[in-house]
């Protein structure tokens, strides 16, 4: 058994749209070496030592294996880095250019992201 830490994807289950996509995510090889943490049901401040409740709401934030957190396009190069079927996409997201498009789009997302949340229907409990 490894020892090594783990990626690390904070994430609102709540969310339709988020709990829809960490699904897809958690379907992929790969995925049982991440620990993937729900973040809707707490209630407290803090997530992790270095990151607050309202920021993980806010953002999506992965804590890479190194220990460092990354958040919004950063976080999704990230995770692709760590599931295979992704590593591609994440070395590209993870260069400076491809690191800044994917951080327009992701703020472009959060801005769509309500009015898409409005129509999908609650995630199924598991």
């Amino acid at each position: 058994m490894s020892s090594a830490p783990a990626t690390t994807v904070y994430y609102d289950g709540s969310c339709p749209v988020c709990a829809r996509e960490i699904a897809h995510y958690r379907g992929c090889d790969g995925a049982d070496s991440i620990v993937w943490t729900d973040i809707s049901g707490s209630s407290d401040a803090l997530v992790a030592a270095d990151l607050t409740r309202a920021e993980a709401d806010g953002r999506f934030h992965v804590r890479r294996a190194d220990g460092t957190l990354a958040d919004g396009g950063a976080a999704f190069a990230s995770l692709w880095l760590a599931l295979p079927k992704f590593r591609r996409l994440g070395r590209l997201a993870a260069t400076r250019a491809g690191a800044a498009v994917l951080e327009v789009a992701y703020r472009l997302w959060l801005v769509v992201m309500p009015l898409v949340r409005r129509v999908l229907p609650p995630p199924r409990q598991q």
